[in-house]
């Protein structure tokens, strides 16, 4: 499980098939083989580790069906990745609850000021549409969000500008597509409203 607050930008360095290498900041010795890291919000195994450096680079292997589900199958080689370890036991659950399973993609349709921060507006595909609330949350590229304003596929939301530093965020721009994670409650709910109708 994860909170959807980002800890680390890291970096694409290399890709073979479904095999992608990460640098990252992490420190190499207090990442475990078999560890979960959510890469660009997407749960991922690691399966090697090295010290890079002042950091690390991991290696994860990632699925057909992740690649066709998520942005994963267009990651090249100095592509950035938001970057976050797995939640443990005692930690301060800062965003919200985030299982790092994306349900599907979402399109970056605008990117404006608003004062310090940018209002962002995304368009998700017709099946998760309903999902979304405002005032609910939303995981965009692992990153946890409070959704503003909904309206039909699209919904709104408010970058502040530390997340526009410390996340991918910043760099992001109209067309870019995006890991959408629904909320985990939502969806449990609506699973739950199937069985009453």
């Amino acid at each position: 499980m994860f909170t959807g607050i980002i800890t680390d930008v890291g970096e694409i360095i290399g890709r073979e098939g479904g095999r992608f290498a990460i640098r990252s900041h992490y420190d190499a010795d207090g990442i475990a083989l078999g560890a979960s890291i959510a890469c660009d919000g997407c749960c991922l195994t690691v399966v090697t580790v090295r010290a890079d450096g002042d950091g690390s680079a991991f290696t994860v292997d990632v699925s057909n069906e992740t690649l066709s589900k998520t942005t994963l199958g267009s990651w090249e080689a100095g592509y950035a990745v938001n970057l976050e370890r797995a939640l443990r036991a005692g930690d301060e659950l800062g965003g919200h609850i985030v299982s790092g399973h994306v349900d599907g993609v979402g399109e970056i349709v605008d990117m404006h000021s608003d004062g310090e921060s940018v209002r962002v507006l995304i368009e998700v595909p017709t099946e998760l549409a309903p999902f979304i609330a405002p005032k609910g949350s939303v995981a965009l590229n692992g990153t946890s969000l409070t959704v503003n304003e909904v309206e039909g596929l699209r919904f709104g939301v408010n970058l502040i500008p530390a997340t526009l530093t410390q996340t991918t965020w910043g760099r992001k721009k109209p067309g870019d597509e995006v890991n959408v994670e629904i909320d985990l409650f939502a969806r449990y709910v609506a699973r739950i409203m199937e069985f009453r109708e």
